[in-house]
């Protein structure tokens, strides 16, 4: 029989509890979800459901209320149903999988699975999320069929936005459940699962403690300042924004504390247990109290006094005085250097050879890492692609240790890590000796790892069938220009990739755009993928470009500019093959009016979509706003109320909103109801590709322009500028933001007309047009263009 999860126990809800019962709501699975019954219960509360379910309704409203939003919809928070586990145990026999995420005591543990056996069905999945316990010691007392079903599935924090799920069979776990959960973990719950061995700390937190220890340790010999420190270990470096203290602050000093103090009591012989034993800043800030977010102070401070631009005042803790002091600025040479560098490789490469403090720490850190990763196989991992994915989707790494020590080079960083005393393992010796000098190669479009045993490299598993475009380089580009590339991606279906800075949309874009449907249509090809695997999407239309040519006041070439975005943008709809856009994380202006036209869409659940051209005192003039008219027609055609439709549509592009998901994108009428949502941004260009040859196969026939786009002229005018100027008289909006929202208005009403009439698509993008022009010869949609430039931020003005 075929194994199934349609709905699933979650036992504890806690922080992680409450993210993962979410997660599985997002996916569209019914979740239970117990918890205690509070200590404090009065006589009148005992008898009280409410009462009796208090913590676990509390713990569920505090997750779904979490600026970090666990649910995709707001709405899917309905699938999850809460209870306690006094009176609510029984609910699991009718779950598929049972995932216990309480304390981490083994003896409740051990306990709360004992009750559990009692109501399981027979074949259902049990699993702990535990970080700490080692898994095997869960289950004694437990039955065969407990103990064969049993395994760790950990998750990361926070459920949702981390990718990492480590899966840990015990021996006595049946393989078939590995398999599966590694299975499911990908293709549903849109994981990078990784098994791991059953040893302290699995495998992300065994070498992200171990690298967070290692800098503390280098900062402390370096004489390094937090500020220093963070911005070193940031995206500078390839790793998370937060750098190494504010992710600290962020997860907690005292759970990180927790995995410390863990693996230097289980991990006696490990060849750094030193470090791990050790005082260090961690211990200094834990034992006055300042765990970092949770208790609102920890390597930084955030007060209530406001500095010059008005924002709160936050201050760094002085790692000398542990004393908070004003933030000091970062003056290194080496981050001087790196400043203008986009390419990570290039960036590590000039970090690591540099001469100032801010070399010696890379240096010394991508060392020490360097061996460590070595000897950890096979101890938690068979492979070393298993080590560099779990530290990726669990620490946000942009690179893994073994990736890194590619771009660096393995030979120089053994003979440097060797020269410095560290031992490394020597199946690396082995490895160079025989010639192979690469952790990892790229062949046949597909990415190959070194594996030990056979002293050769393989196809990293699970990784044949997707779609990575770098992989594709070096065979499979057909056509490109500076910045853009066009893919053969197999089966008659080409793929179109933008590669310009946060991809931005300009000229090159366009025209490579414009090639690739051409270069379709003439040559026979099935369909088109738009999309890439950079971080983001697109950042939406080149503003620089705009900017110069609006303060030079060349208004024929800005003319032109609008014109050929609009016809560019068009031609994804109107063309005699199938285009499918794939978007994900952020997906902004042009980059969304992209995505609306596409004949299907397939976008990552994390996709981050909106018009946001008003915050730079502009309209969408590349089809958003015709679309979203165009949606808001067909809307009260099937007899929604045509204000009420009106307004929100109108409110999505005024208030430039955001979708924070692509089920949320699908409520803003941002993405049609019916596109793909890909919860494995990894599967996502796959997907893509099989919604072209679906559409191919189903006899696809070239769309029609529209000419009976319903407007609703003077009278929708009329309605909707009584409420943008009671706004303005709020003091909701400023004058300009006011000016902004009647050209939006204008456009969906299709401008003065006497009343609702039926009008073309051409005709609401020459409304489009006349309005951004317009609005690039004010003098303060000029300033918020520059001041975003400048800043990154909105101006409101």
């Amino acid at each position: 029989m075929k194994r199934t999860i349609k709905k699933v126990a979650v036992l504890g809800s806690g922080i992680m509890g409450s993210g993962i019962a979410c997660h599985f709501a997002n996916i569209g699975v019914p979740v239970v979800l117990l918890d205690i019954v509070p200590f404090d219960l009065t006589e009148e509360e005992k008898d009280n459901p409410a009462a009796r379910n208090r913590i676990v309704n509390g713990a569920l409203k505090k997750a779904v209320k979490a600026k970090l939003n666990p649910l995709y919809h707001k709405s899917f928070v309905n699938r999850i149903e809460t209870g306690n586990f006094d009176d609510d145990l029984d609910k699991i026999k009718d779950c598929d999988l049972i995932l216990e995420a309480i304390i981490e005591r083994l003896d409740i543990k051990q306990s709360l699975f004992e009750r559990v056996e009692q109501y399981r069905k027979p074949g259902s999945i049990v699993a702990s999320n535990t970080s700490g316990i080692p898994i095997h010691m869960m289950t004694d007392g437990r039955s065969e069929d407990f103990n064969q079903h049993f395994l760790g599935l950990h998750f990361f924090n926070p459920p949702r936005y981390l990718r990492l799920l480590e899966v840990i069979p015990t021996e006595l776990t049946d393989p078939e459940i590995t398999s599966f959960m590694m299975h499911y973990g990908d293709l549903f719950l849109g994981k990078r699962t990784v098994e791991c061995k059953d040893t302290p700390a699995f495998i992300a937190n065994r070498v992200g403690i171990y690298a967070l220890l290692k800098v503390l340790d280098e900062v402390k010999k370096l004489g390094l300042t937090v500020e220093e420190t963070d911005k070193l270990t940031g995206p500078a470096s390839g790793k998370p924004k937060t750098g190494t203290f504010r992710l600290s602050d962020l997860v907690g000093a005292d759970t990180t504390l927790k995995v410390k103090q863990g693996m230097a009591a289980n991990l006696p012989n490990d060849e750094s247990n030193a470090l791990f034993v050790e005082p260090s800043a961690i211990e200094a800030t834990v034992e006055k109290g300042w765990f970092g977010d949770k208790t609102k102070q920890g390597f930084y401070k955030k007060t209530n006094e406001r500095d010059e631009k008005g924002r709160k005042k936050i201050l760094s803790l002085d790692l000398d005085t542990l004393e908070y002091r004003d933030k000091l600025p970062v003056k290194l040479a080496s981050l001087a250097a790196v400043k203008m560098i986009d390419e990570l490789p290039e960036r590590l490469k000039v970090l690591y050879a540099f001469d100032d403090k801010g070399g010696e720490l890379i240096r010394n850190t991508s060392q020490a890492i360097f061996a460590y990763v070595s000897n950890r196989i096979p101890e938690i991992a068979d492979d070393l692609y298993q080590i560099d994915d779990a530290v990726k989707a669990g620490f946000a790494w942009d690179l893994g240790a073994f990736e890194q020590s590619d771009i660096i080079g393995v030979q120089k960083l053994y003979d440097d890590a060797t020269a410095a005393g560290y031992q490394v393992a020597d199946w690396v010796k082995e490895m160079l000796a025989a010639g192979h000098t690469t952790f990892y190669k790229v062949e046949g479009g597909n990415r190959l790892f070194y594996d030990i045993p056979t002293k050769s490299y393989k196809v990293i598993p699970g990784t044949e069938e997707l779609i990575f475009l770098d992989y594709l380089r070096d065979t499979n580009v057909v056509w490109k220009n500076t910045g853009s590339s066009l893919f053969d991606l197999g089966d008659g279906v080409l793929g179109f990739e933008f590669q310009t800075k946060m991809n931005s949309i300009g000229g090159e874009v366009l025209e490579g755009l414009n090639s690739a449907i051409q270069k379709a249509e003439d040559e026979g090809w099935k369909g088109l993928v738009v999309g890439n695997n950079g971080p983001n999407f697109s950042a939406g239309a080149n503003l620089a470009l705009m900017l110069g040519l609006a303060v030079e006041q060349e208004w024929d070439e800005l003319d032109y500019a609008i014109r050929a975005f609009q016809q560019s943008v068009a031609r994804i709809r109107f063309s005699s093959i199938p285009v499918v856009v794939a978007p994900h994380g952020l997906t902004l202006g042009g980059g969304c009016e992209m995505t609306m036209h596409g004949d299907q869409v397939v976008a990552a659940a994390e996709t981050y979509i909106g018009l946001v051209e008003v915050g730079v005192g502009l309209v969408p003039a590349g089809g958003g706003t015709k679309e979203l008219t165009l949606r808001f027609s067909d809307a009260f055609e099937a007899g929604d109320v045509e204000l009420n439709a009106l307004q929100n549509r109108l409110m999505t592009i005024a208030q430039a909103k955001v979708a924070t998901s692509g089920p949320e994108a699908i409520d803003f009428g941002l993405i049609k109801s019916g596109s793909v949502i890909s919860v494995n941004l990894d599967r996502r260009l796959k997907d893509a590709k099989t919604e072209v040859l679906r559409l191919w196969n189903e006899g696809y026939v070239e769309p029609v322009p529209r000419e009976d786009v319903n407007v609703l002229g003077q009278t929708g005018l009329g309605m909707v500028y009584s409420g943008i100027y009671a706004m303005y008289a709020a003091d909701w909006i400023s004058e300009h933001d006011m000016k902004v929202a009647k050209k939006v208005s204008w456009i969906m009403c299709g401008g003065d007309l006497t009343g609702r009439q039926k009008v073309s698509e051409q005709y609401l993008l020459d409304l489009e047009r006349e309005a951004f022009l317009s609005l690039l010869g004010e003098q303060k949609t000029l300033q918020r263009m520059e001041h975003t430039l400048k800043t990154g931020k909105p101006l409101r003005n």
